[in-house]
């Protein structure tokens, strides 16, 4: 059991620098044409194209965990998928939830830690191009949106 969570665990971290990795080079890359309209986005919408990102990561999420539904507290496989899930819960609340307000579940909030991350992807959001750009991680923050977020004028 312990081992189960410390794999679970080491994923969900692993799984920060995988989303930089994959934000920076890949949406900011070779599937701009995907991303493109989180950075300039239309009005009226419901969904994006951008949207597409949640099955592509979530697909070795589903299939590790089926893969090892048999033994899954032996199964490492299981384990992964788990914490690239967790992972995904993690972004899917603080990107589309707290940061972008997408969904109006929590209004008010007042932390200096999510107005880092918030600060944080607003920085990366002043780039609307494909190359240009900054903080393409998600729940860790250059230091100084943290301590811009702990500043008094900040609260």
């Amino acid at each position: 059991m312990v081992l189960f969570i410390l794999i679970v665990l080491a994923t969900f971290g692993f799984m920060e620098f995988m989303a930089w990795f994959m934000h920076k080079y890949v949406m900011h890359g070779l599937m701009w044409y995907f991303h493109i309209d989180h950075h300039q986005p239309k009005k009226d919408y419901t969904f994006q194209r951008n949207d597409v990102f949640f099955i592509i990561f979530a697909a070795p999420a589903i299939i590790l965990i089926l893969l090892g539904m048999n033994n899954w507290m032996t199964d490492v496989r299981f384990a992964i998928g788990i914490g690239i899930t967790l992972y995904g819960i993690a972004y899917f609340l603080v990107h589309d939830v707290l940061i972008h307000r997408r969904f109006k579940w929590f209004e008010k909030w007042n932390n200096p830690y999510l107005r880092a991350i918030r600060r944080a992807h607003q920085a990366h959001h002043s780039h609307r191009g494909r190359f240009d750009g900054e903080c393409f991680g998600m729940l860790i923050a250059p230091w100084k949106y943290f301590r811009e977020a702990k500043s008094p004028r900040h609260s």
